[in-house]
């Protein structure tokens, strides 16, 4: 058998549906120079019959113990054999011609890591959508997560990463900590290597399907960027504090439109109009629109109330891990 110019390291944990659909995108692609490594983390609704009758795919199985995404997908690197690792979560759907994209844009221009962003397919619920506007538009997330426009140097996600086998022998594998893919492409970059956006590489990611587990998420997402902040002191942007002074300027303005004058409601209300009409443009969808204003509240204020918990509780505080644990946390002690 050749061997596969990619790798796809996809952990699982019961996503026996996900599984089968994006395995199924896979058996679409038009290049398969590419293996596909699926590593079980111990579900107790295994989807080894879903890999086992995907046909056309150069596929294999792993079933490990329950320890996390992280270390399932250094157990799938420890099993690989392409010279590049691609990273997807189960619940994304790859376009077809994913792997003929990403082949090209890296024999016209090689790099060592790479990620590109990911949309929202046209068989997704508008909720699904919804919160793919929520997690994508400039408005709400500054367009970090690959966005035309953005407030930030673009970081690699695992929902739609990778990166070349020289890079793993040298920075190792993902920790088991909250935004593992962030502190990943951080060490990739203090190691020297380059990163890149390809932007055409993208791909459909299903994400929460209903808002309670989209706050959920979100809040986790704010937590952890205290954490990346004692790992890495100058990682810290004003982008990522943004949802913080949303949420406390939102709380300040509610009081004074409710002991002072409602007009003090104003800027909120203009926000949120502006949401609703960049929602409509994007998506072309009433619905989704509509549903866009409470995703998008969703993503600031859990995000932002994780973060504000965090920056007391870790810096002002000084309690839960400190600076000294983080530190040996980087060191992998």
């Amino acid at each position: 058998m050749d061997k596969p110019r990619f790798s796809i390291i996809v952990p699982v944990y019961n996503r026996i549906d996900e599984v089968k659909d994006l395995l199924g995108s896979l058996e679409n692609q038009t290049l398969k120079n590419f293996e596909v490594v699926i590593v079980e983390d111990g579900s107790t609704l295994p989807c080894r019959e879903t890999v086992e009758t995907t046909k056309g795919v150069d596929v294999r199985y792993f079933f490990k113990e329950n320890e996390g995404r992280s270390i399932a997908r250094n157990h799938g690197m420890e099993h690989a054999r392409g010279d590049y690792f691609v990273f997807f979560d189960s619940d994304c759907v790859i376009p077809e011609n994913y792997f003929e994209v990403l082949s090209r844009e890296l024999d016209t221009k090689p790099v060592d890591c790479f990620g590109g962003p990911d949309a929202a397919h046209e068989s997704f619920t508008s909720t699904q959508k919804a919160i793919n506007f929520a997690m994508t538009s400039f408005l709400t997330t500054g367009g970090i997560r690959g966005g035309k426009v953005s407030m930030e140097k673009f970081v690699p996600r695992t929902f739609n990463m990778g990166f070349s086998r020289e890079v793993y022998n040298k920075v190792g594998g993902f920790r088991e900590m909250f935004s593992e893919d962030i502190d990943m492409s951080t060490r990739i970059r203090e190691a020297g290597f380059s990163i890149a956006l390809i932007r055409p590489a993208y791909v459909y990611h299903k994400r929460r399907v209903d808002f309670r587990k989209f706050l959920r998420q979100v809040y986790v997402f704010g937590m952890s960027r205290i954490t990346l902040k004692l790992l890495y002191p100058g990682s810290l942007k004003l982008v990522h504090a943004l949802p913080a002074v949303a949420v406390i300027t939102g709380c300040v303005l509610l009081a004074l439109a409710v002991t002072v004058s409602p007009w003090f409601l104003l800027p909120i209300g203009i926000y949120l109009l502006a949401l609703f009409l960049s929602a409509l443009m994007s998506t072309k969808s009433m619905l989704i629109a509509v549903k866009a204003i409470p995703a998008s509240i969703i993503q600031i204020c859990g995000y932002g109330c994780g973060f504000i918990k965090a920056y007391v509780v870790k810096i002002l505080l000084g309690r839960g891990r400190n600076v000294e644990e983080e530190v040996l946390i980087r060191k992998g002690k």
